[in-house]
């Protein structure tokens, strides 16, 4: 028995990576920031991990170990300054964005899982336009979304107007005007 220490210490190892590898359970009312895909094209990997992240639990107990919960869901936002003022017509940029995130929802045909997909706008307008246009925004995602093969039952669409800016310092700010894409809190 002159290994056991050795091995002994081994699963220790083991267990010490496996547990930094398990996701951290936190409440679902728990909102984090969004974070800003800005200019670049998403790695769907890394969609489909911030959108789903309970995937990963079940991959853990599909290969024997114990999932001690896991991160929440991400909400991104797309990308800043996309929309032009008064508009809810889809930029190419975005729409090069956007086609990551239907193959991911693609993945996801039949779970029953819902994602919000959050218009904004910026203060340029009356309240009622503003909101009225980000629920445009949100609308006009949603079904770029559909087409691209996303289930319409899965996306729920939502204006939030001007009453959420992304930079606050400035609610005129281009960067205001955004579509957010996120798990649904009901969830």
């Amino acid at each position: 028995m002159k290994h056991a220490p050795i091995l002994q210490r081994g699963l220790t190892v083991l267990a010490f990576a496996a547990a930094l590898c398990a996701p951290v359970l936190v409440r679902a009312d728990d909102v984090s920031p969004a974070v800003d895909v800005g200019k670049s094209i998403p790695d769907a990997g890394s969609i489909k991990e911030g959108l789903f992240p309970e995937d990963a639990c079940k991959e853990l107990e599909a290969n024997g170990f114990k999932c001690m919960g896991f991160k929440p869901a991400i909400r991104y936002s797309l990308p800043a300054s996309s929309f032009k003022v008064g508009s809810a017509e889809i930029p190419e940029l975005l729409k090069k964005q956007l086609d990551v995130f239907a193959d991911v929802l693609k993945s996801k045909k039949g779970s029953g899982r819902q994602v919000r997909v959050i218009g904004h706008a910026d203060a340029s307008g009356a309240p009622e336009a503003n909101l009225a246009l980000s629920l445009r925004r949100a609308e006009s995602v949603k079904t770029y979304l559909v087409q691209k093969g996303a289930e319409p039952d899965m996306l729920i669409a939502v204006g939030q107007g001007a009453k959420e800016p992304k930079n606050a310092a400035d609610p005129y700010s281009p960067e205001n005007r955004r579509v957010e894409i996120g798990r649904s809190l009901t969830q």
